[in-house]
């Protein structure tokens, strides 16, 4: 034994408290290690282990006894990957990439993913004489919360679908990628048709169960290559890549139609929707493949195919931009006729058959533009039911007819409805409010509605026209006779006044079927206490017809062309054919 070893035993064995106080130190530092909840471990410059902690065995599985002073790095990523705690890299992969952070004698930080799953962040810094130190965190859960939180913001939570931030970000992969091939890929943009009936039918929850089918639906659809994703409420969409022709694309659209026209069952429901798609096609050759543009081309497609019908689908025509730059033009007008009252409001005279006396006039609304002119209500009312300003034009019409209509004593005023203001809950409110505003009696006010309405909401809408009963006002089955359940609501609801549809009006001078229906439907609005109005009437044969057949009321060009307020004051005073002539004066 050399003196300095000597003289170190000599002095550690004559001073006893000095080498019990050394083990208290190394017991400390020990102990201190296995109290840290990160892994601790450190190799020499031949990769040996010198020290590490309770942590480090325990975050790969391993017990404090696997280890030992001495062994390589070899050894222990061999006992790790018996352990199923191993790296995901081949195990040489690892041991090279380890050498290497050795030789960079540089402080690293470093993500590993192991077999098991977990993952660790890795704070390595080299040590004098080649070795190193590492310290090891256990971030799996904090990944996992990530990994969540980043789902979440990518995806809808209803239905598990990219949402429009990822489709987003596809899109602009997929620009990029045409970029550069000629590669060709379509974009289509769906929308569900009557889905807004269901979800008010049967509320909220069955919709929400509808739009999740409707996602499995078409998931079954897309390819992996492919990205469906729900943008919103009832608007899906979809990147068709590496497309052949443009037939893929419509091929894809057509069995996307025949698999949501299949009925949902929901709760013991059976819904039945449709879908309406817009197509863009897109290639490494276009001119223009900017994500927004086509997305917004696609949209384009998709208005048209709602306005020609629905359920049906519609490649983008360059001509449709211009269409829809009218229709937002008009929109915008349409805004701005309400902010300067632009509308004005004709009215078309009824008359008693019998008595040929005036008995009231239905309001009809036209819009003075300031540089198109007159515009007749066929070509904006769709365009405000579709926006939503249907609920501002009809107060608009309800306040004014009401004012006006309250200077012709005795007159009864009809009111066509929309089904979103018969759908509005503040709509009964809003009627008798106007009407003790402008002083108009309840039982002159008539509200007309069609069939159609009725099929959207039974109970809340049998409800509304109830409460609007109670008000005294008037209600008027418009159109009777071309819907589905006319009978089944006149059971359920006592209407004050049937209107026969103008198309049955045309063809009863001629068509013995005709006359039939229209002597069935007077029969029955007489014997169930409601007046029978016939619309559409133009010619004196038919004017003959319907007095015959019992008809109340009537009223078309023959009779009276809608006027205006002016025109009905003279009408007040004058019955019978005088009347009649004063009022089928076409307006100049």
């Amino acid at each position: 034994m050399d003196g300095r070893v000597t003289v170190i035993l000599d002095q550690c064995l004559g001073s006893g408290a000095r080498c019990n106080n050394l083990q208290a130190q190394v017991h400390l530092r020990d102990h201190a290690l296995d109290k840290l909840r990160q892994g601790v471990c450190v190799f020499d410059a031949r990769q040996r282990l010198l020290l590490f902690n309770r942590c480090y065995a325990e975050m790969y599985r391993l017990r404090p006894e696997d280890l030992w002073i001495g062994m390589t790095l070899r050894d222990v990523t061999d006992l790790r990957r018996a352990a199923g705690t191993g790296p995901e890299m081949p195990n040489e992969e690892y041991l090279a990439w380890r050498t290497r952070m050795q030789a960079s004698n540089e402080i690293t930080e470093t993500v590993v993913v192991l077999h098991n799953g977990h993952v660790h962040e890795i704070h390595q810094e080299p040590l004098p004489g080649g070795g190193w130190v590492a310290t090891f965190n256990d971030v799996t859960e904090r990944r996992r919360s990530e990994q969540r939180i980043q789902h979440m913001a990518h995806h809808d939570a209803l239905t598990g679908l990219p949402n429009r931030v990822l489709f987003t970000e596809r899109l602009q992969e997929m620009a990029a990628r045409l970029g550069r091939s000629e590669e060709a890929a379509a974009v289509l943009c769906l929308d569900l048709d009557h889905f807004k009936e269901v979800n008010d039918t049967l509320g909220h929850p069955a919709g929400d169960a509808l739009l999740q089918q409707v996602a499995e639906r078409l998931r079954q659809e897309v390819r992996q290559t492919d990205t469906l994703a729900r943008l919103g409420g009832d608007e899906f969409a979809v990147i068709l890549n590496n497309l052949q022709e443009p037939a893929e694309a419509s091929s894809f659209a057509g069995r996307v139609i025949c698999a949501l026209s299949l009925p949902f069952s929901l709760e013991m429901q059976v819904a039945a929707i449709g879908v309406s798609i817009g197509i863009a096609l897109c290639s490494g050759a276009d001119a223009r493949t900017e994500p927004d543009h086509v997305l917004r081309c696609a949209d384009m497609a998709l208005y048209r195919a709602k306005a020609d019908g629905r359920n049906g689908y519609r490649f983008f025509q360059p001509g449709m931009d211009t269409q829809l730059q009218r229709r937002r033009s008009m929109e915008r007008d349409l805004r701005r006729a309400l902010a300067e009252e632009q509308f004005t409001l004709h009215y078309q005279p009824q008359f008693d058959l019998g008595t040929r006396r005036l008995t009231g006039v239905e309001a009809l609304l036209r819009w003075q533009h300031p540089e198109q002119g007159m515009i007749e209500p066929d070509t904006f009312i769709p365009l405000c039911e579709e926006t939503g300003l249907i609920l501002a034009v009809g107060e608009w019409v309800l306040r004014a007819a009401c004012a006006q209509a309250v200077q012709w004593r005795g007159v009864r005023l009809a009111v066509n409805l929309s089904p979103m203001q018969l759908q509005w809950s503040g709509f009964v409110g809003l009627v008798e409010q106007v009407l003790r505003n402008t002083g108009f009696s309840p039982d002159l006010l008539e509200l007309e509605i069609t069939e159609g309405m009725l099929l959207q909401d039974t109970a809340q809408t049998l409800k509304a026209l109830g409460d609007l009963r109670r008000l005294g006002v008037g209600v008027v089955l418009d159109d009777f006779g071309t819907g589905y359940s006319s009978l089944s609501y006149l059971r359920r609801f006592p209407f004050d006044k049937l209107k026969i549809d103008l198309g049955f009006v045309a063809d009863v001078v001629e068509d013995a079927g005709t006359r039939a229906i229209v002597r069935a439907v007077t029969t029955l609005g007489q014997s169930l206490g409601m007046r029978v109005n016939a619309e559409g009437i133009e010619t004196p044969e038919q004017l003959a017809c319907l007095r015959a057949l019992g008809c109340d009321e009537g009223q078309g060009f023959l009779l009276g062309y809608p006027v205006t307020p002016d025109r009905i004051r003279g009408l007040l005073t004058t019955v019978g054919d005088e009347a009649w002539q004063i009022a089928s004066e076409p307006v100049s």
